[in-house]
């Protein structure tokens, strides 16, 4: 009765009358009412596209384009914004952003100058620390910085503590290291930790523990989400390239 009848006339012409009234609201009556008025329907659709779902897509993204084309853009605003406001929260950014562009002695320096007053033991701080000391291959500052935060619930979890690990046996405390790799071999997560505990046996010249590991790793991989899957994909790959190596006897 409805798609028969008269009833569905007023479809297009409801869909018409709410267009323009949102045309004339958002001031583009100018490019879009004559189109609405003449093609009712194709005219409404490509409004309600174009005016409509593409602003609120494109709102919702924030991608700074030239910052991804040239970090050095990116940069050059942090320290920018550094200069008009020296607080924590611009040395954080712009220390992270030394780090991700290789600038690790500046990132280490602008880390150790926020770890004053109030955030003497920032947690995120020295974890950062952390990684930018073992880029140097500076293993006695990551391990003196992992005890300030050894004892944090998110430590056992963090990349940090995987830097610890590997700076441990880089010294020739191999006894400790494993302790903490063990630390680290949860079950159906800590995906990275456990091939990298993996690699540990295997440099040790324990390839039967190292290829348990492997096999354990990968025996989650069919109970897991697919969320879980792809994001332990790297090293389930890694695992079964070792694997197989360990099982060609290389």
């Amino acid at each position: 009765m409805f798609l028969g009848g008269g009833y569905y006339y007023y479809i297009p012409v409801l869909l018409q009358a709410l267009c323009a009234i949102h045309c004339l609201r958002a001031g583009t009556q100018s490019k879009w009412l004559w189109m609405i008025i003449f093609l009712p329907v194709v005219g409404s659709c490509i409004y309600i596209y174009s005016e409509i779902l593409s602003a609120r897509k494109f709102k919702s993204i924030k991608i700074d384009g030239a910052a991804i084309i040239n970090p050095a853009i990116k940069v050059k605003r942090l320290e920018d914004n550094l200069k008009f406001a020296d607080t924590f929260a611009n040395k954080t950014k712009l220390a992270d952003a030394y780090l991700e562009s290789g600038q690790t002695g500046k990132a280490i320096h602008l880390y150790n100058s926020c770890l004053k007053g109030a955030f003497e033991d920032n947690e995120q701080v020295i974890s950062q620390l952390i990684v930018a000391y073992h880029r140097q291959g500076n293993y006695a500052e990551v391990i003196a910085m992992a005890g300030k935060i050894r004892r944090s619930q998110k430590f056992n979890r963090s990349k940090a503590h995987l830097l610890y690990a590997l700076a441990l046996e880089e010294t020739n405390q191999t006894t400790l290291a494993e302790t903490e790799f063990k630390a680290m071999k949860g079950r159906y997560s800590n995906f990275e930790q456990r091939y990298e505990y993996g690699q540990f046996l295997q440099r040790a010249g324990r390839t039967d523990d190292a290829f348990n590991i492997y096999t354990e790793l990968l025996d989650e991989e069919a109970h897991l989400s697919k969320a879980e899957r792809t994001t332990g994909r790297i090293w389930f790959n890694k695992a079964k390239q070792e694997m197989k190596r360990i099982e060609a006897g290389a």
